[in-house]
């Protein structure tokens, strides 16, 4: 009779631990501040968009665009919330101090566990990236890193050859796990062989409720929308992904590639 007891014992324990160990995952996940922890500026798309339909851009473009730096964005997002703290009664650092200690940050990999808080890199002045962002926007722009090596990604050669529903669900397991740790998940969104949407945009909750029994949805945070978050859905029916309808997207399905989760992703 006690080992029945003792068995029952064991899995009420398991249960708890595994009930403590969700509850600590989400409250960690829901620490991540849409209107602090992301940057106050957009990157700017190439091409001019309506509905979603790209066209040429008319006029001359001005010489402070900054253009094909949403991977930039969304890694330097992750890296801050792992790596940063701020300090708001702080005095704000000259330029030169304030570049050293964002390349600090910015040349930790994206991928490594967060650093304890009395280990971090301290910015004075500021309550968060959104309001730094905004007051020293070219110089975080400056010193963030260039746009165009994410070109010439290694990971990105997976949208020529995994295009499988299988790869999208083992996808979509890999985004529930990191999220399920408090962590954020960085996406490489393509429709390729068609050219509607090439991007990075950062997934950092799942929503509690859903319209539809069985599908997913997910708050994105997309650096050509820092106004207010995007929504990345999964359906299980389709085994597919697909993005939010805007001025720069048709809406619709997307292929998902996870960047940033380990070397060389």
């Amino acid at each position: 009779m006690f080992g029945m007891w003792g068995k029952l014992g064991g899995v009420c324990w398991l249960s708890v631990a595994a009930f403590v160990t969700l509850a600590r995952a989400n409250a960690a996940a829901s620490e991540f501040r849409f209107d602090g922890d992301t940057f106050a500026f957009a990157n700017q798309t190439v091409f001019e968009y309506h509905e979603g339909h790209a066209s040429l851009r008319r006029g001359p473009t001005r010489r402070d665009a900054y253009k094909r730096h949403c991977f930039v964005m969304c890694r330097t997002v992750m890296q801050f919330k792992k790596f940063a703290r701020f300090d708001p009664r702080g005095a704000p650092l000259d330029d030169a101090s304030l570049a050293a200690r964002i390349h600090a940050v910015t040349h930790g990999a994206a991928w490594a566990e967060p650093l304890p808080e009395d280990q971090r890199i301290v910015f004075p002045g500021y309550k968060d990236l959104q309001e730094m962002s905004k007051a020293r926007r070219e110089l975080v722009q400056l010193n963030i890193g260039h746009g165009w090596p994410s070109y010439f990604r290694i990971s990105n050669a997976r949208m020529l050859f995994q295009q499988s529903a299988g790869y999208e669900e083992e996808t979509h397991a890999h985004l529930d796990a990191a999220l399920a740790r408090g962590q954020l998940f960085a996406c490489f969104l393509t429709t390729y062989p068609r050219l509607s949407i090439n991007h990075s945009v950062l997934v950092y909750k799942r929503k509690s409720f859903s319209p539809n029994p069985g599908v997913e949805r997910y708050l994105v945070y997309d650096p050509n929308h820092p106004e207010s978050p995007r929504e990345l859905v999964w359906s299980p029916q389709t085994r597919s992904f697909s993005y939010q309808k805007d001025w720069d997207f048709i809406g619709g399905f997307v292929r998902v590639y996870q960047v940033y989760g380990k070397w060389l992703q």
